[in-house]
């Protein structure tokens, strides 16, 4: 509002103090809520009220709603102290600093809702906000793309979540989280018919929650949005990928774990959709030239370990998983976007090289960030990682096998695409251009104090807070999450056998020494290789063809549809005939014809009053319907 008369920089003061104070506001409701035990609701007002209708604005602080608020705020503080120095030649810094301001705001609002009303307005904010930061620079087309496929995709997971809350409202008449969790016992086994089908109402109601949840934490099928979202300032994938947009998903599903527990299709396919999520997202990295795709697809992977696990009943290391990953996924974005402005701007992993010595503490925290996204062992990734993979094992079932198999490959995966980034951008012969070269250089304390903070994270958290979020016999959760005594198997992943636990860690050493031998001394046979199998080269670098499948299967049939049915027979044809423009045209036409009738001749004006009185003489002796002869004549009116 103000952006002219304060600045870029005065914009940029305000809203960064204004988050660190939010920061330091949700480490006091840390303190209270978890380490004092003193959960907190509050209802402000009420909202709407329309028969049973009546969702209040209320905000709901427990154990699930602090970590959140830990997590979001201080990663954005952190990414709008970076941003201060990163964006500061844009014009319109103080646009993109509102912008960022606003994101979190709504992200807040999403976690601290004490009914689903109040979490689909901060689910629908994020979701504006995804598009107007991907925008950002709005004068590429590219970014205009990708603004919109983000909108559009996630519109598909809005909808299913609209639909789970319609469900739920109509048959519990409440949208109240404390009212359907308590109910949701009674209606476990109740079922309704619709066309024919008996559909339970727990797993219609939570399969259309996870739809949602699909749309915005990219999972399988709904993931297309998320690497194109890198059109956008790098603070601004950092923002989305760490803390706000693609943490949404796994905080609903763990939001509603009282009702998702009730059904175990549900769950099933939670676990499936998950696991396939982790091995697509990292085998697709694998391929990848641009470095914040890379760093794109292993959010997309990550989250896949964080909604299986939740599918497995463990929302505690769902949870877990994600506040280490906010701290590692930062660091890497935010140390992706040292080197991008390092280099002039250039993404292409294959135009960069050598800059080990050149930006040292850009390597340090590059490598740092990787190795914990690896899960190497005792950094913060490792502890959550193999607690999700040996509570999957612990299982005994063809699911948790399944989920546990996929994982360890995801491992594989994950320790290879880190090291050859780490290898291209860093350790390998430079390629890229000798000017761009000598103006290689570090940023300002502004830019290294964010990512000193995200390496200690990155290091130390995972080891301070594991007994505390998934210690045997912790209280921190209360009843923020629940878990049906049937599903808990924490004592189980205790005693694996050695081998199952090691096995992960092997997976992420073997991965990380082959990445690390093929690219430094077998690049011609990685070459070699690549050619003799094109076609798995092919559809790794494809994406798996999602995209082309949808714009073949979908997209375009759908274009032609809308254009030669929709537009020109409906918009064109049949509503242009009976709209404003229709009804005028006839109505001048008819009043032509009309005017004709205005002969001057008095024989010709007795005619037709002769003609009229005997029609409504005939109406009357035959007793037809006046108002359906009105609307004949006013239908042949329209139709002259």
């Amino acid at each position: 509002m103000f952006g002219r008369t304060i600045g870029g920089n005065g914009s940029a003061i305000i809203t960064t103090m204004l988050l660190f104070l939010t920061f330091l506001l949700s480490l006091v409701a840390f303190y209270e809520v978890i380490l004092c035990g003193s959960p907190c609701y509050f209802s402000i007002l009420p909202w709407m009220d329309s028969g049973m209708f009546t969702p209040q604005w209320g905000f709901f602080f427990d154990s699930l709603t602090c970590i959140m608020l830990v997590v979001i705020t201080c990663i954005s503080s952190l990414v709008h102290l970076y941003s201060i120095n990163y964006m500061s030649e844009d014009p319109h810094l103080s646009r993109f600093m509102s912008y960022l301001s606003l994101f979190t705001f709504f992200m807040i609002i999403l976690v601290t809702g004490d009914n689903f009303v109040q979490l689909f307005v901060g689910w629908e904010g994020v979701g504006l906000c995804s598009y107007l930061l991907i925008n950002f620079w709005h004068t590429r087309i590219q970014a205009n793309k990708a603004a919109i496929k983000a909108m559009l995709v996630n519109r598909v997971g809005d909808v299913g979540l609209a639909l789970g809350i319609f469900v739920f409202f109509y048959f519990f008449q409440s949208v109240d989280f404390s009212t359907l969790f308590a109910l949701a016992p009674l209606f476990k086994d109740v079922t309704f018919n619709f066309l024919g089908i008996d559909f339970n109402i727990i797993t219609l109601g939570t399969f259309f929650l996870f739809i949602g949840a699909v749309g915005k934490s990219a999972q399988l099928g709904l993931h297309t949005w998320l690497p194109d979202a890198m059109e956008g300032p790098t603070p601004v994938s950092a923002l989305i990928h760490a803390a706000t947009m693609v943490t949404a998903g796994v905080f609903l599903i763990s939001r509603c774990s009282p009702l998702f527990e009730y059904s175990a299709t549900t769950l099933m396919v939670v676990t499936i959709v998950g696991s396939l999520t982790a091995i697509f997202g990292a085998s697709t990295a694998l391929v990848q030239n641009d470095i914040k795709r890379v760093i794109a697809y292993s959010t997309c992977s990550q989250l896949g370990y964080m909604i299986l696990i939740c599918g497995l009943s463990h929302y505690s290391i769902g949870v877990f998983h994600l506040f280490n990953h906010a701290f590692f996924k930062a660091l890497l974005f935010l140390g992706a976007g040292s080197v991008i402005h390092a280099m002039g701007d250039e993404q292409d992993l294959r135009r960069m090289g050598g800059l080990r010595k050149l930006l040292p503490f850009s390597y340090t925290i590059m490598v740092i960030g990787s190795f914990s996204l690896m899960g190497f062992p005792f950094l913060t990734g490792f502890y959550s990682k193999d607690a999700i993979l040996e509570i999957a094992f612990s299982k005994y079932s063809v699911l948790g096998h399944f989920a546990y198999t996929l994982g360890c490959l995801t491992a594989f995966f994950t320790s290879f695409y880190s090291i050859r980034l780490i290898y291209l951008v860093f350790i390998n012969k430079t390629n890229a251009y000798k000017q761009i070269i000598k103006g290689a250089h570090e940023g300002s304390i502004l830019m290294y104090l964010p990512l000193f903070l995200l390496t200690i994270g990155s290091i130390f958290f995972g080891f301070f807070f594991k007994d505390l979020f998934i210690g045997l016999g912790t209280n921190m959760w209360g009843n923020a999450l629940f878990i049906l005594p049937s599903h808990v198997n924490f004592i189980e992943g205790e005693f694996l056998p050695t081998y199952i636990k090691l096995l992960p860690n092997i997976f992420v050493f073997g991965g990380a020494l082959l990445s690390y031998f093929s690219y430094r001394y077998f690049q011609s046979t990685l070459l070699d290789f690549k050619l003799r199998n094109k076609v798995i080269f092919t559809f790794l670098s494809k994406k798996w063809f999602f995209d082309r499948i949808y714009n073949s299967i979908i997209v375009q049939p759908f274009l032609i549809f809308a254009f030669h049915t929709t537009y020109k027979g409906i918009d064109k044809g049949f509503l242009e005939l009976i709209g404003p423009r229709g009804l005028s045209r006839n109505v001048y036409n008819f009043s032509l014809f009309l005017s004709t009738l205005h002969s001057g001749f008095i024989s010709h004006y007795a005619f037709i009053m002769f003609i009229v009185i005997f029609s409504l003489i005939f109406i009357m002796f035959i007793n037809i319907n006046l108002k359906l002869v009105l609307v004949l004549l006013f239908v042949l009116l329209l139709l002259n």
